[in-house]
């Protein structure tokens, strides 16, 4: 963590309002007030250096016009994640550029408050000027067990003010507080009444002096902060190495001293909550919650509904989204077509249809499979499942060192990694979505399917048999499903206890009420994520395709081989004019569209994907391959589905071949090396079926991970690693079969 600088006092000068931020738990109806606040007057961009959305937006409390800034949920300011991480930051103003907040307004869930008031806790330790809105009220009152606003105002000695965001019960009275605090921000101050052991207060007086130059005001709350925020193994706090050192030492002598600074921190201030009365003299009436709970918590219903559940969402992702996919995908063919047909033939020409329309298409062809997976991890989450959700899966994934939200993520990927990849923001810790975005891309995504489908029925006919019984072509697709999911789950349990290996940290989840989502706010987040798929993900898909379309496409006039427009003058000089009309124009057509093929197939061997191909096949034919499915892995990089129509044009049969192609199907078959030998056997099929399993095949992958990770270390390290586990097993499955006699 950086201390402020002057830039921050600068650009707080610049600002024109002041800025109030939004900050709580997570499933407190936050972000449903900052909606109710601000309307559609919010902009999102990211905080500085994290992968974490914010929003800020305009709330006009009457007279005057502050900024507001959501700030992402937090249990506690201890930054053991990229969210809490921001929290403290946000609260504190400790981001270089960024203007500290005037005042903090913390939304409780009016159900949970005791819970919730361990975060305001530690704003009224370090004198940051608060609001309290107990937000939920309503619901609060429907269960029986409002908590009396007054005396909690009169106990935490801050502004305190019930609200509801789903109905806008108590926005004006909230907007008046914090009119008063802006202007007297000491009524937003208070003095904490808790106290601490002597022993953990002569730590915290230790660590003040090194976090002072942070923040002068709040150096004690800051070292009681980093005292819980620095892990020795924990490298993703960032904080200075001589308070991380220091902050070690202390943990150190204390646990010497057999003292847990951890409980003397945390017990204190919950030993403290539980001994105040906040007025509550009800019950929370809870037995629906604990009705559904010991169905969907079961290990055998619960299972069962869970399975149920995913394959609904699994289904969508592949056939609910498909009409919306095609539509796009129509649409854009429709615009290619008529801008090749309004342009003169040429570079200018091939630039727009093949390189900036098609490349236009291949970004927003992802689009409804994001909206649709956001808007049911939404939905899920608003409703209160996704928690119940982790729960069920964590002793699995936490095997393999993932956390259990990881399991949506990763079920997302047999349809496509893109949507899959920006759902890992679901997780808490940065770590956690590394690691789950590095094994992701993994699973056999639908785009993989026509390669699998075209190689298994060129080379595994359906006479063939294995085991004496099961189909050859229904046993290589469960295979290689199979496959890839035990893969990618092997990935990370290797990374997770190597490169990526972090704490292990328990599984805090809380698992709120059932509620009824909130369509509004679904259908808000689903489109922000759309928005900045295309606007920054969608950018660098876009280039790679026009830089991929240039490989392809130049130089441009290449030498041939062969006169081709001799050949087309002869065809149309050996006409018979004697010939049926119909015949003649169909049988000219074909012999035409024959000469065409094969001059497009030379140029693009000549051209410069073409080269690399070549360039590449010393390096793939160990595996079994030639440098035309070298070109194919090039073309393949665009999609992974482009393989099967590049492959029609390397043979000279034409670009619009798809998977189901007869003619491409034989031309793979009778593929003849120089010596005779087949170019395709059931083992090469098998080599390349591994291959487009394992490899990172997929710019637009490349380029979300690129998004989400904000480095293009992980992008990297995602390719060369994907690439080199690709050819080792393609490697062993080809020579190996070869040494078997296959």
């Amino acid at each position: 963590m950086q201390p402020a600088t002057a830039a921050s006092a600068t650009a707080g000068n610049r600002v024109q309002m002041p800025r109030i931020a939004l900050a709580g738990n997570p499933n407190t109806g936050k972000t449903s007030l900052f909606n109710r606040l601000t309307g559609a007057n919010a902009r999102v961009g990211n905080y500085p250096g994290v992968t974490v959305e914010r929003e800020i937006g305009k709330w006009n409390l009457g007279s005057r016009t502050v900024e507001v800034m959501d700030v992402p949920g937090a249990y506690s300011l201890a930054a053991r994640s990229a969210e809490e991480q921001v929290a403290i930051r946000s609260v504190f103003g400790l981001d270089p550029g960024e203007p500290r907040p005037a005042l903090v307004v913390v939304v409780i869930d009016a159900t949970q408050l005791v819970r919730n008031l361990y975060f305001a806790m530690q704003l009224i330790e370090a004198r940051v000027p608060v609001v309290l809105a107990l937000n939920l009220i309503d619901v609060a009152r429907a269960q029986g067990s409002p908590p009396d606003r007054q005396r909690v105002e009169d106990i935490l000695g801050v502004p305190v003010v019930a609200v509801s965001a789903a109905t806008g019960e108590g926005l004006e009275p909230l907007a008046r507080a914090v009119e008063r605090v802006l202007v007297r921000p000491d009524e937003g101050r208070s003095v904490a009444t808790w106290r601490y052991p002597r022993a953990l207060e002569k730590d915290v007086d230790r660590l003040a002096a090194l976090v002072a130059a942070w923040s002068p005001e709040e150096a004690k709350a800051l070292g009681r902060w980093a005292l819980l925020s620095v892990d020795v193994e924990d490298e993703l706090v960032d904080i200075p190495e001589v308070v991380r050192k220091e902050v070690t030492n202390v943990r150190r002598q204390a646990e010497a001293a057999g003292r847990d600074i951890d409980a003397e921190l945390i017990g204190t201030r919950y030993s403290w909550l539980d001994a105040q009365d906040f007025g509550i003299r009800g019950t929370a009436d809870t037995g629906f919650t604990e009705a559904v709970d010991r169905f969907l918590l079961h290990p055998l219903w619960g299972g069962l509904t869970f399975l149920l559940t995913m394959g609904v969402l699994f289904q969508a992702l592949f056939s609910w989204s498909d009409p919306a996919i095609s539509a796009i995908e129509a649409t854009f063919a429709w615009l290619a077509t008529h801008v090749h047909n309004a342009l003169p033939d040429g570079v200018v020409n091939d630039f727009l249809v093949q390189g900036v329309i098609n490349g236009a298409g291949s970004v927003v062809v992802f689009l409804p499979q994001i909206m649709l997976l956001f808007f049911l991890l939404g939905f899920l989450e608003d409703s209160g499942y996704m928690a119940r959700v982790a729960f069920l899966v964590d002793r699995l994934m936490k095997s393999l060192g993932l956390h259990g939200r990881a399991f949506v993520p990763m079920l997302s990927g047999y349809a496509c990694a893109v949507p899959a990849i920006m759902a890992t923001r679901t997780l808490e810790r940065q770590r956690d979505r590394v690691l789950t975005m590095m094994v992701v891309p993994l699973m056999s995504c639908s785009a993989r399917l026509p390669v699998y489908t075209l190689i298994i029925s060129a080379l595994f006919p359906p006479n063939t048999k294995f085991f004496g019984f099961i189909p050859a072509p229904a046993f290589m697709m469960v295979f290689m499903y199979v496959f890839s999911t035990t893969m990618a789950l092997t990935a990370a349990a290797v990374l997770g206890r190597t490169m990526l290996k972090g704490p292990k940290v328990p599984l805090l989840l809380e698992l709120p009420p059932y509620r009824v989502p909130r369509l509004a706010t679904v259908v808000r987040q689903m489109w922000m994520r759309a928005k900045t798929f295309l606007t920054e993900a969608g950018t660098t898909i876009l280039a790679c395709t026009v830089v991929l379309w240039a490989l392809l496409a130049f130089p441009r006039h290449p030498l041939l081989s062969h006169d081709y427009n001799a050949d087309r003058a002869a065809i149309s000089a050996s006409t018979d004019p004697t010939s049926d009309a119909s015949e003649l124009a169909a049988d000219h057509r074909a012999a035409l569209d024959a000469v065409d093929a094969a001059e497009t197939a030379e140029k693009l061997q000549k051209s410069y994907g073409g080269q690399l191909g070549h360039l590449v096949e010393p390096l793939i034919r160990p595996l079994g391959f030639d440098w035309k499915i070298g070109v194919g892995l090039v073309g393949a990089f665009a999609a992974r589905e482009v393989f099967v129509s590049t492959m029609g044009v390397v043979y000279g049969i034409g670009a619009d071949q798809d998977e189901q192609s007869v003619p491409l199907r034989e031309r793979i078959r009778g593929e003849k090396r120089d010596d005779g030998t087949p170019v395709y056997t059931p083992l090469v099929g098998l080599s390349l079926m591994i291959f487009f399993a394992l490899s990172a095949q997929c710019m637009s992958t490349l380029a979300v991970v690129r998004r989400e990770s904000r480095s293009w270390k992980w992008p990297a390290f995602l390719f060369a690693y994907m690439t080199v586990l690709a050819w080792c097993f393609s490697f062993v499955v080809y020579q190996g079969g070869k040494a078997l006699g296959f």
